[in-house]
C-alpha cells in the first residue's frame, strides 16, 4: 500500500542525500515534493498542512543547511514526523510483562475483558475477530470465546463459527431466533463461568452508516462495558474510512482502529490521516486474508518501510512463524559441509513464499530500495518463478535431488515434461544451486568478505533468473540489520538466519556474524 509513497520519497532523498551542501530553495523544494508525495497518496489535507509545517521549522535552518551531511538530517527529521503522525513510538517497560500487549489492547481488566467489534458491512470485520483471536491465542496464551452479534446477514455467525476452530478458540454456540440482547447477555455469562481471559463481540455491519445501526452497537457497548471498542476500516476506501471513523467516534466510544487490506493496492492516506483526524491508535493491520495475516502496528516501524529503511522486526516476526528451529539446524549443518541439496532448496523456496515471497521480503529489508523496484516491475511475478522452480525439484526423483551434478539430458527432459516447464528452465535451476553451493563453501572459506565477492550469483523470482551483482546489497547494510536486532537473528531465516546473517536465502545466504 506505501510502495508509491515510498518511491516518491526515495527520489525527493536521492536528490538531496547525494550532495555535500543545500542551500534553503533547495529544502524548500524538497519540501514542495514532499507536500505532493502525500496529497497523491489521498493523505487528508489539514494532516499534509501540519505535516510540512512540522518539518519545516526543523529543516529550514542553519543546523541543517550547514550540517555534514544535510540530506540524512531531513530524512531523520521526515522519518520522527512521520511516526508522530502515525501515533508516536510505543516505548519501553521491561519491567511490564504484558508489555507486548499493553501498547495494543488493555488486558489487564479482571477476566473476562469484552472486545467490542464494530463497522461496515465488508471491512472485514468478522475476520479481524478471529486474527486477533488467533494472535492472543499463540503469543499470550489467552483463553478465547468469540460471539456473533450479526443476526443479519446471512451465515455471518456460521463464518464466525468456522473461524473460530481455524483460530483454535471457542465459539458461543448459536440460537436462532435469539436477539442482539440475549446473545450479549448469554456472551457475558458464558465468559465468567468458562474461565475466558478475552471475549469478542463480533457487532452487525451496515453497508452505510445509520441511526439503527450505531443504537444497536451503542446497547451492546452500554451492557457489556468493554474494554475495547474496536472499528474494522478499509484502508482501500482511503478518506472514506477516515469519515467513517469519525462519525462511529461521535456515538460510540472507540478505543482503536483496525485497518483492513493493508496488502491491496491503495495509496495508504488513510492510515497516515486516522490518527490525526480521529485521535485513535491504529492497532492492529490487516495484511492478507489468511487468519495469520495480521500485524500488531508500531508507528516506528510503518515510516522506516515508507522511507526505505526496512522493517528488520517485522522480518524477522514473519521468520519465527514459519521456520522449525530443528530443521533450520540440520540445514545450518548441511551448509558448514558444502551438502546443500535440491531438497533443502525446496525448504528455503517454500519458506520464502510463506513469507510473502522476494518483493514481501525486500520491502522489510533495509537498503533494498532497487531490488524492490525490480520486483514491482515483475508484477508479482517472482513468487510464481518460486512456484515453478519448486515444481521442478518435485519432478525429480529422490535420487536426482540428492544428486543434481549427475542429471544428464535425458533425465532433465523427463523432469521439464513432469513440471510443465522447458529443459532451459530446469538448467537455470540446476545453475542457480550451484552458484549457491559455490557461496556455502565461500562462505565456510572467507567468510563475508569472500562471500561478497560473489555476489553476483542467482537469486530465484528475480527478472532473468537473478540480479548479477547488486550494488544495494553491501556488508555495511548487512551488519547494522544485524544491529537493529541486537545480534540476535534467529537461526534458519531464509536471508537472515543461519549462524547470523545468511541462513540460505538464495543469492544472498550464509552472511558469518563477524
Amino acid at each position: 500500500m506505501f510502495d508509491a509513497l515510498a518511491d516518491r520519497l526515495g527520489g525527493v532523498f536521492d536528490g538531496l542525500t547525494g550532495r555535500g551542501a543545500l542551500s534553503e530553495k533547495d529544502v524548500s523544494a524538497a519540501l514542495r515534493e514532499i507536500r505532493i508525495a502525500l496529497l497523491e497518496a489521498d493523505v487528508a489535507l489539514p494532516v499534509v498542512k501540519d505535516f510540512i509545517t512540522k518539518i519545516k521549522d526543523e529543516a529550514v535552518g542553519e543546523k541543517v543547511i550547514r550540517a555534514v551531511k544535510p540530506g540524512q538530517q531531513i530524512v531523520k527529521i521526515v522519518h520522527d514526523a512521520l511516526i508522530e503522525t502515525l501515533g508516536g513510538a510505543l516505548g519501553e517497560d521491561k519491567d511490564d510483562k504484558d508489555k507486548p500487549i499493553a501498547p495494543l489492547l488493555n488486558l489487564k481488566a479482571r477476566p473476562p475483558a469484552f472486545i467490542l467489534m464494530a463497522g461496515l458491512q465488508g471491512s472485514g470485520k468478522t475476520t479481524t475477530s478471529g486474527k486477533i483471536a488467533l494472535y492472543l491465542r499463540k503469543a499470550y496464551k489467552k483463553k478465547i470465546l468469540l460471539a456473533s452479534l450479526d443476526t443479519r446477514r446471512p451465515a455471518a455467525m456460521e463464518q464466525l463459527g468456522i473461524l473460530a476452530r481455524q483460530a483454535g478458540v471457542d465459539f458461543l454456540p448459536i440460537v436462532k431466533g435469539e436477539n442482539v440482547i440475549a446473545i450479549t447477555k448469554r456472551a457475558m455469562s458464558e465468559g465468567k463461568l468458562g474461565g475466558y481471559d478475552v471475549v469478542f463481540l463480533d457487532t452487525a455491519g451496515r453497508t452505510t452508516l445509520d441511526d439503527e445501526l450505531m443504537d444497536e452497537v451503542a446497547s451492546v457497548a452500554k451492557l457489556a462495558d468493554p474494554i475495547e471498542t474496536l472499528l474494522v476500516a478499509d484502508s482501500l476506501t482511503g478518506q472514506d474510512a477516515v469519515e467513517t471513523a469519525r462519525r462511529f467516534h461521535e456515538r460510540l466510544a472507540l478505543t482503536g482502529l483496525v485497518l483492513t487490506r493493508i496488502d491491496g493496492d491503495g495509496r495508504g492516506g488513510a492510515a497516515l490521516s486516522m490518527r490525526a483526524v480521529t485521535g485513535l491508535p491504529i492497532k492492529f493491520l490487516g495484511t492478507g486474508e489468511k487468519l495469520d495475516r495480521l500485524e500488531a502496528f508500531d508507528a516506528e516501524r510503518i515510516a522506516g518501510r515508507i522511507l526505505g529503511q526496512g522493517d528488520i522486526v517485522s522480518l524477522v516476526e514473519k521468520a519465527s512463524q514459519v521456520i522449525d528451529e530443528k530443521e533450520a539446524a540440520k540445514l545450518q549443518k548441511k551448509m558448514e559441509k558444502g551438502s546443500f541439496d535440491l531438497d533443502d532448496l525446496a525448504k528455503q523456496l517454500g519458506q520464502i513464499n510463506k513469507m510473502g515471497g522476494m518483493g514481501g521480503l525486500m520491502k522489510l529489508m533495509p537498503g533494498m530500495g532497487k531490488m524492490r523496484k525490480a520486483m514491482k516491475d515483475m508484477g508479482g511475478e517472482e513468487n510464481k518463478l518460486l512456484d515453478q522452480q519448486r515444481a521442478i525439484i518435485f519432478s525429480m526423483t529422490g535420487w536426482e535431488r540428492k544428486n543434481p551434478k549427475l542429471i544428464k539430458a535425458s533425465r532433465k527432459k523427463r523432469i521439464a515434461a513432469g513440471s510443465g516447464m522447458s529443459v532451459q528452465e530446469v538448467n537455470k535451476l540446476l545453475k542457480m544451486h550451484r552458484a549457491m553451493s559455490d557461496m556455502m563453501k565461500k562462505m565456510g572459506k572467507g567468510g563475508m568478505k569472500s562471500l561478497m565477492g560473489g555476489m553476483g550469483s542467482k537469486m530465484p523470482g528475480m527478472p532473468g533468473g537473478g540480479l548479477g551483482g547488486i550494488p544495494d546489497v553491501d556488508p555495511k547494510m548487512l551488519e547494522d540489520m544485524q544491529k537493529q536486532m541486537g545480534g540476535k537473528i534467529p537461526k534458519g531465516l531464509p536471508g537472515l538466519g543461519g549462524k547470523g546473517l545468511g541462513g540460505g536465502l538464495p543469492g544472498l545466504g550464509g552472511f558469518k556474524k563477524k
